[in-house]
This record gives structure tokens, sequence and C-alpha cells, in this order.
């Protein structure tokens, strides 16, 4: 299902390829993994919700009990129009709880991911993650552990909010990226085999936040991809762009190390793992988010957004063009699923700059899961992809940051 529909799809928990199980954390919080497979393109992965299940018609009472106090209709969004019909939420748990639940699902995710390739967790040669607000600063680290992962693969956290997964996939295709650090990541995973995705526990980042809009739009979520950088996927042309939120549109606390002094810091956590890490506009006090309205939401990332899409394709034009392929068009583009009419807005802005590209809805019941939602939609989609079929993927996130990329898969 690509758009908004009239009949509304089923929740994740009862689509029929979805694996539960239920962790033993307060009441029990169920888990629930899709494993998606396309032997054709040589490339699989996994992806998953967890928590409770909170559709539009029981949210105003799940915010009521999360605030306690009484929620205006007006301060309820449309949220189908946003293309949001449900979200996994967490009950209260204690910050050991929400610890143990968090690296439980990164490292069967991890497990689950691997194995969808048909490998074993011990042959994985790189982990790169994008997380908004990561539950530790070696939370990577333990879930690699955990997982069989080990320990001499070179892991990668990356803190660009919703850009994070699309930011890791650039970092593990493109040698090009200019970065702060000892070691070229792209060189270094060529022919490797690596996992890529996003693992976001927003419902535990937002729970202490009084912003009804993140607290309506945010949920759980995680994907992951198993890729050969130079095999299965080839890099074919990217940009990537910061440009600081002075406004402070849209304000997230950064729960991992930053030094508040640049825009981007890249720093040995780890024996063999790396920190890539955004600074954000931080909100006032305590508060994990701070939110302005739609219009100031489409500002900040359209204009930016699009500018680096039309650069990105105009660079696989000419790639295309010197390669003996003109008018070779892209398969589809897969990008950060803010909401439907960001994302909307953006398809026609591109359009309107001669790009015949469209963005498929594909996430109407995970809610924004920030740097999640590019691999969840990448697996969706997956099934539907070629050999041989060109694609670019588009990330997004607070701070403000940018990645988009072309890639060819096998």
């Amino acid at each position: 299902m690509s758009e908004i529909q009239s009949k509304k799809p089923i929740k994740f928990y009862d689509r029929p390829n979805v694996e539960m199980e239920t962790l033993p954390f307060g009441d029990g919080i169920p888990l629930g993994i899709e494993q998606v497979q396309n032997p054709r393109v040589g490339i699989g992965g996994a992806y998953a919700g967890w928590g409770i299940a909170v559709d539009n018609q029981s949210l105003p009472q799940r915010l009521e009990e999360r605030l306690g106090e009484k929620v205006a209709n007006s301060e309820v969004g449309e949220l189908d129009e946003l293309g949001f019909y449900s979200r996994h939420h967490l009950p209260e748990l204690s910050p050991q709880e929400h610890l143990e639940v968090e690296i439980e699902v990164g490292a069967r995710l991890l497990q689950k991911a691997a194995e969808a390739n048909d490998w074993r967790p011990d042959e994985i040669q790189g982990v790169l993650i994008g997380m908004s607000s990561p539950v530790c600063e070696d939370y990577l680290e333990r879930i690699c552990q955990k997982a069989g992962i080990s320990h001499q693969a070179l892991k990668v956290s990356v803190h660009k909010a919703c850009d994070g997964s699309v930011g890791s996939l650039h970092l593990a295709l493109n040698p090009f990226i200019s970065l702060p650090a000892k070691v070229n990541i792209a060189e270094e995973l060529r022919g490797k085999k690596v996992l890529v995705g996003g693992i976001e526990g927003l419902s535990r980042f937002l729970y202490a936040s009084q912003d009804v809009n993140a607290l309506q739009l945010f949920g759980n979520g995680a994907g992951v991809i198993g890729i050969i950088p130079g095999e299965t996927i080839k890099f074919l042309s990217g940009a990537t762009r910061e440009a600081y939120d002075e406004e402070g549109v849209l304000q997230v606390k950064m729960t991992y190390p930053h030094s508040r002094q640049q825009m981007l810091e890249v720093t040995q956590a780890g024996e063999s793992h790396l920190r890539v890490a955004g600074l954000m506009h931080e909100p006032e006090g305590d508060a994990p988010i701070a939110m302005a309205g739609m219009m100031g939401m489409v500002k900040l990332f359209i204009r930016n957004g699009v500018q680096v899409v039309v650069e990105v394709y105009r660079a696989y034009q000419q790639l295309m063009d010197k390669l003996g392929e003109p008018g070779k068009q892209l398969a589809v583009a897969i990008a950060h699923h803010a909401n439907y009419k960001i994302n909307k807005l953006k398809e026609k802005q591109v359009h309107s700059a001669g790009i015949p590209l469209n963005f498929p809805w594909l996430l109407h019941d995970f809610g924004n899961v920030s740097a999640a939602s590019n691999m969840i939609a990448f697996l969706r989609y997956l099934p539907n992809l070629n050999p041989g079929d060109h694609v670019l993927i588009d990330g997004f996130g607070a701070g403000t940051f940018y990645d988009s990329l072309t890639v060819a898969l096998a």
C-alpha cells in the first residue's frame, strides 16, 4: 500500500509474517519482528515494533493518562491525514527496565536481520545504527555483544535524529564523505557483511514530555538491513548537508556525548566503536523535545531537503550519461516518513524541478519512528525490486541534517 486509502491497514502486530513474543518486563511488553528477503537482489533484513499498539481512536485516552489531564479536541491532530493510524508506546517502566527492554529488542533485531541474509552473527564485520536518543552511551556495543557479533566488528553509532539510518547507509557506501576520522568507513567495509539501520525507543525518550504534538506523532520502531557494500549494493551519487536550526523549530535533547562546539563530531567511543554525533537545538530545562507547528516543520525540512535531492538526482543523471545509460530511471525513492503532508509537498516541489520521483507512503502503522522509518520503508518495498534497479534513499532530521543517495542493486 503506497498511499493513504479509505480502507485502513491492519496493525503491525496483526500482519501475517510478524513473529510475536512478550518481553518479561512490567506486565509484559509485546515485541513483533518481521523478516523480509529478496533473493533476486541478495538483500534481506528485519524490522520491529514493541509496546502497546495505540490507534488514533484510543490515542486521546492514552494522552490523558500520560499527561494527567483532559486533552482538548483541538489538541488532537488529524493523524489519518498525516498518514499515521497507529503507533507503539510503552507503559511506565523503571530506567533499568527501559534499558533491558531496548537491549533485548536491539539484539533480537540484529540476529533476525542477519538470519534474513543467511548470515551467522559472528560473520558480520560492520554494524551502523542510527539512534536519536540512545538509552545508554554504549548501546550499540551491548546489543552487538548480546547478538553474538564479534567485538572486532566495526561499530558506528550515528546520532543525526531522523537522518540517522540514511546517514549510516551513506557512511557505509560513499568513500568520498569527509569525516574527521582515522578510518574511511566505506573503504573499510567494502566487500564485507554489514548491518545498517535505525533503532528508536522514542516512547521511552518522550515519556516525560508534555508536548502533545510529539506524544501523538512518535512511537517505537526499528529496521535493519544486511548489505555487502560494492556487491549487493553500490554507491552511485550522494550528498550530505548540515544547517543548524537557529529558530529551534524542532528542539531535541541530546542524550549522547557532544561538545556543543560544532555541528558534527566523530569520536572513538570504544576499541572498535565510532560515534558520529550531530548538534541539536536543545529545549530548555529537562524537556526531551519541543515542536513548533506544522508550517514550521515544513519550512524547516522542505527547502534544504529538496535542494539536496535535486543535487543528488542531477549527479545521478550525469553519471548515467557517462556510463552510457542516458534516460535510466530510478525504480523508487524511499524517503523518511516524517508525515504524509511533508512528504507529498516535497514530492510536489521535486516534480516542479523537473524530476520524476515519487515517494510512496509505506508506514501507516508505526507513527513517526525517526531514524527507523527509512529502513522499515525500504524493507516493505524490497520485494518489488529487481536486479539492477537503482533506488534513491532520502533522509532528513532535526538539527538539521540531510543525507540523500542513489544506489544500484546487484
